[in-house]
């Protein structure tokens, strides 16, 4: 696939809490094809203290509006910077990078996506091209607490959703692991979102004999596999997340689980 330097156009920014934020790009030419799990490199300009691009995952494109989607969440000051973006404001990135969830083969097979935090990011999208293909994908979404939920209902235009919280505050209480929707019939995991968690949803899916799928958070700062910052170690050797993922098979990585 093609990879483009585009100048984008800010469309939108729109909080989402304390620490995270909605980004809305757009362009005068139609976007190029991209992929769910897939991720794009932001140039942030006027940020004497940034010296490299930000990957963000892709979180949804909206083909009717040329529209490409961006959930951020305020940790340094490249994205701090990002989240001062106003209307109108262009913006350099590098699309689209990295590979992609698999998609399913039988439209009947059951489905579940698993997010937490900002690894919810590529899910929306994957769920949409899923209901778009004939499946009815289910999202588990955890967060800490109920202010740490975000796109609720951006999720549910595409499939049933359930929710966790570690205090209780919405949806079951717990780790998405404990939730009461693990004990029905899953046919396929996907999976982002914090390390621990991934590696807790794919102990649970080699428990039960189910494939699984992660998109991997590690650090990226070239996004072409030249400056190795990203590697992880693989059943077949180290790999590069940018290039070579950042979607694996839970069964090819090296995690202890």
């Amino acid at each position: 696939m093609k990879k483009c330097s585009l100048d984008m156009v800010v469309s939108a920014n729109i909080p989402l809490g304390s620490s995270h934020f909605l980004l809305k790009f757009t362009h005068k030419e139609k976007l190029p094809e991209m992929l769910p799990g897939q991720f794009v490199q932001v140039r942030v300009d006027n940020a004497p203290g940034v010296f490299l691009r930000r990957p963000i995952s892709v979180n949804f494109v909206d083909k009717q509006r040329n529209e490409l989607w961006l959930l951020v969440q305020k940790v340094g000051e490249g994205t701090r910077k990002m989240s001062e973006y106003k209307t109108g404001d262009v913006v350099n990135m590098l699309l689209p990078l990295g590979n992609s969830f698999t998609m399913p083969q039988s439209t009947q097979s059951r489905l579940l996506l698993v997010g937490g935090g900002v690894g919810i990011a590529p899910l929306l999208y994957m769920g949409s091209l899923l209901k778009q293909q004939g499946c009815n994908p289910m999202f588990l979404l955890g967060a800490r607490s109920a202010d740490g939920l975000m796109q609720i209902d951006d999720f549910k235009q595409f499939g049933d959703v359930f929710i966790t919280t570690e205090d209780g505050s919405a949806g079951e209480k717990g780790f998405v692991t404990q939730h009461s929707i693990l004990q029905q019939h899953i046919d396929k995991i996907y999976t982002c979102g914090p390390t621990p968690m991934m590696q807790a949803v794919a102990r649970f899916a080699q428990n039960n004999a189910i494939e699984c799928e992660a998109s991997l958070e590690n650090k990226m700062a070239c996004g072409f596999g030249a400056c190795l910052c990203c590697v992880t170690q693989t059943q077949s050797g180290h790999k590069c997340v940018c290039s070579e993922g950042p979607v694996f098979n839970t069964k090819e990585l090296s995690w202890q689980i």
